[in-house]
Protein backbone atom coordinates (compact mmCIF):
# COMPACT_ATOMS: atom_id res chain seq x y z
CA UNK A 1 0.00 0.00 0.00
CA UNK A 2 1.14 3.46 -0.99
CA UNK A 3 1.67 6.25 1.88
CA UNK A 4 -1.09 9.12 1.75
CA UNK A 5 1.54 11.90 3.67
CA UNK A 6 4.82 12.50 3.96
CA UNK A 7 4.98 11.03 7.42
CA UNK A 8 3.36 8.13 6.24
CA UNK A 9 6.18 7.08 3.62
CA UNK A 10 8.95 8.01 6.15
CA UNK A 11 7.31 5.30 8.24
CA UNK A 12 7.42 3.02 5.64
CA UNK A 13 10.70 3.55 4.32
CA UNK A 14 12.29 3.20 7.74
CA UNK A 15 10.71 -0.41 8.30
CA UNK A 16 11.78 -1.15 4.55
CA UNK A 17 15.67 0.17 5.58
CA UNK A 18 15.51 -1.83 9.15
CA UNK A 19 13.86 -4.68 7.42
CA UNK A 20 16.89 -4.78 4.47
CA UNK A 21 19.30 -3.75 7.69
CA UNK A 22 18.07 -7.09 9.65
CA UNK A 23 17.75 -9.84 6.80
CA UNK A 24 21.23 -8.54 5.91
CA UNK A 25 22.65 -9.46 9.53
CA UNK A 26 20.34 -11.86 10.58
CA UNK A 27 18.87 -13.42 7.87
CA UNK A 28 15.53 -13.90 6.27
CA UNK A 29 14.20 -16.47 8.52
CA UNK A 30 15.35 -15.45 11.50
CA UNK A 31 13.49 -12.04 11.27
CA UNK A 32 10.26 -12.04 12.44
CA UNK A 33 7.84 -8.83 11.72
CA UNK A 34 7.94 -8.19 15.82
CA UNK A 35 11.87 -7.83 15.13
CA UNK A 36 11.50 -5.66 12.26
CA UNK A 37 8.73 -3.61 14.21
CA UNK A 38 10.68 -2.75 17.37
CA UNK A 39 14.13 -2.26 15.37
CA UNK A 40 12.30 0.45 13.21
CA UNK A 41 10.31 1.76 16.40
CA UNK A 42 6.90 1.82 14.42
CA UNK A 43 3.62 -0.04 15.40
CA UNK A 44 2.21 -3.18 14.52
CA UNK A 45 -0.85 -1.37 12.69
CA UNK A 46 1.89 0.66 10.79
CA UNK A 47 3.61 -2.79 9.65
CA UNK A 48 0.19 -4.39 8.63
CA UNK A 49 -0.75 -0.95 7.16
CA UNK A 50 1.95 -1.03 4.09
CA UNK A 51 3.19 -5.12 4.11
CA UNK A 52 0.35 -7.44 4.48
CA UNK A 53 2.96 -9.75 5.24
CA UNK A 54 6.42 -10.56 5.74
CA UNK A 55 6.70 -11.70 2.26
CA UNK A 56 5.51 -8.38 0.50
CA UNK A 57 7.79 -6.67 2.84
CA UNK A 58 11.00 -8.77 1.43
CA UNK A 59 9.29 -7.69 -1.85
CA UNK A 60 9.68 -3.94 -1.35
CA UNK A 61 13.07 -4.81 0.35
CA UNK A 62 13.95 -6.05 -2.74
CA UNK A 63 12.76 -4.07 -5.05
CA UNK A 64 14.40 -0.88 -3.01
CA UNK A 65 17.56 -2.49 -3.61
CA UNK A 66 17.03 -2.86 -7.30
CA UNK A 67 16.29 0.72 -7.73
CA UNK A 68 19.51 1.64 -5.58
CA UNK A 69 21.19 -0.35 -7.95
CA UNK A 70 19.71 0.43 -11.33
CA UNK A 71 20.03 4.45 -9.85
CA UNK A 72 23.22 4.43 -8.51
CA UNK A 73 22.25 5.15 -5.07
CA UNK A 74 23.34 1.55 -3.93
CA UNK A 75 26.52 1.63 -0.94
CA UNK A 76 28.51 0.42 -4.49
CA UNK A 77 29.08 1.90 -7.72
CA UNK A 78 27.66 -0.55 -10.09
CA UNK A 79 28.57 2.01 -13.63
CA UNK A 80 32.10 0.59 -14.41
CA UNK A 81 33.53 2.48 -17.44
CA UNK A 82 36.92 1.86 -16.71
CA UNK A 83 39.86 -0.73 -14.88
CA UNK A 84 40.03 1.79 -12.42
CA UNK A 85 36.51 1.61 -12.02
CA UNK A 86 36.25 -2.07 -11.32
CA UNK A 87 38.99 -2.20 -8.93
CA UNK A 88 37.20 0.68 -6.95
CA UNK A 89 34.01 -1.64 -7.40
CA UNK A 90 35.88 -4.92 -6.05
CA UNK A 91 37.93 -2.67 -3.05
CA UNK A 92 34.08 -1.28 -2.00
CA UNK A 93 32.85 -4.57 -2.05
CA UNK A 94 35.64 -5.82 0.89
CA UNK A 95 35.46 -2.35 2.66
CA UNK A 96 31.48 -2.94 2.97
CA UNK A 97 32.47 -6.09 4.62
CA UNK A 98 35.04 -4.76 6.96
CA UNK A 99 32.57 -2.19 7.83
CA UNK A 100 30.45 -5.18 8.68
CA UNK A 101 33.30 -6.87 10.57
CA UNK A 102 33.40 -9.57 8.28
CA UNK A 103 30.44 -10.95 9.74
CA UNK A 104 28.03 -10.74 6.81
CA UNK A 105 27.56 -11.87 3.36
CA UNK A 106 25.75 -10.08 0.07
CA UNK A 107 22.42 -8.70 1.48
CA UNK A 108 21.09 -10.43 -1.88
CA UNK A 109 22.79 -13.90 -1.19
CA UNK A 110 21.36 -14.06 2.88
CA UNK A 111 18.49 -13.35 1.32
CA UNK A 112 18.41 -16.11 -1.24
CA UNK A 113 19.24 -18.65 1.01
CA UNK A 114 16.45 -19.09 3.01
CA UNK A 115 13.88 -18.88 0.47
CA UNK A 116 11.97 -22.34 -0.24
CA UNK A 117 9.91 -23.13 -3.03
CA UNK A 118 6.58 -21.14 -2.42
CA UNK A 119 8.36 -17.46 -2.47
CA UNK A 120 8.69 -17.13 -5.88
CA UNK A 121 8.08 -13.22 -6.23
CA UNK A 122 11.32 -13.31 -4.09
CA UNK A 123 13.37 -15.79 -6.42
CA UNK A 124 12.13 -13.79 -9.35
CA UNK A 125 13.65 -10.35 -7.38
CA UNK A 126 16.54 -11.91 -6.64
CA UNK A 127 16.96 -12.94 -10.19
CA UNK A 128 16.42 -10.06 -11.47
CA UNK A 129 18.80 -8.12 -9.28
CA UNK A 130 21.81 -10.27 -10.20
CA UNK A 131 20.94 -10.05 -13.90
CA UNK A 132 21.22 -5.75 -12.97
CA UNK A 133 24.36 -6.29 -11.79
CA UNK A 134 25.75 -9.14 -14.41
CA UNK A 135 24.96 -6.79 -17.09
CA UNK A 136 26.37 -3.94 -15.42
CA UNK A 137 30.05 -5.81 -15.42
CA UNK A 138 29.60 -7.73 -18.68
CA UNK A 139 28.67 -4.33 -19.98
CA UNK A 140 32.44 -3.39 -19.48
CA UNK A 141 33.62 -6.03 -20.38
CA UNK A 142 31.84 -5.69 -23.88
CA UNK A 143 33.16 -2.61 -24.30
CA UNK A 144 36.76 -3.84 -23.56
CA UNK A 145 36.76 -6.29 -25.69
CA UNK A 146 35.55 -3.80 -28.77
CA UNK A 147 38.40 -1.82 -27.55
CA UNK A 148 40.45 -4.62 -28.01
CA UNK A 149 41.64 -3.85 -24.53
CA UNK A 150 40.65 -7.51 -23.83
CA UNK A 151 41.13 -11.08 -24.92
CA UNK A 152 38.85 -11.77 -28.31
CA UNK A 153 38.49 -14.84 -26.35
CA UNK A 154 37.50 -13.81 -23.25
CA UNK A 155 33.71 -14.27 -21.98
CA UNK A 156 31.99 -11.66 -21.04
CA UNK A 157 29.54 -12.87 -19.17
CA UNK A 158 31.34 -15.57 -17.49
CA UNK A 159 33.77 -12.70 -16.25
CA UNK A 160 30.79 -10.84 -14.92
CA UNK A 161 29.02 -13.77 -13.14
CA UNK A 162 32.62 -14.51 -11.75
CA UNK A 163 33.28 -11.69 -10.67
CA UNK A 164 29.85 -11.10 -8.88
CA UNK A 165 29.98 -14.75 -7.71
CA UNK A 166 33.47 -13.53 -5.68
CA UNK A 167 31.66 -10.46 -4.18
CA UNK A 168 29.03 -12.29 -3.35
CA UNK A 169 30.52 -14.67 -1.67
CA UNK A 170 29.65 -17.45 -3.82
CA UNK A 171 25.70 -17.39 -3.48
CA UNK A 172 25.04 -15.17 -6.49
CA UNK A 173 21.64 -17.46 -7.06
CA UNK A 174 20.88 -17.73 -3.97
CA UNK A 175 22.59 -20.95 -3.56
CA UNK A 176 25.25 -22.44 -1.09
CA UNK A 177 28.43 -23.25 -2.93
CA UNK A 178 28.11 -26.50 -2.01
CA UNK A 179 25.02 -26.85 -3.74
CA UNK A 180 25.54 -25.00 -6.84
CA UNK A 181 26.22 -27.45 -9.99
CA UNK A 182 29.05 -27.83 -11.38
CA UNK A 183 29.37 -25.35 -14.96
Amino acid sequence: MQPKSAKGAETKAKIVRTAADLFHEQGLRSTSPDDIIEASKTGKGQFYHYFKSKEGLVHEVLQSHLVAIKTGAAPLNYEISSWQDLETWFLSNIQLQKSFGMKRGCPFGTIGNKITEGDELIRQDLSLIFEVIKNKLAAFFIREKARSRLSKDAKEDQLADFLHRRCAGGHADGQDPEEQPSR
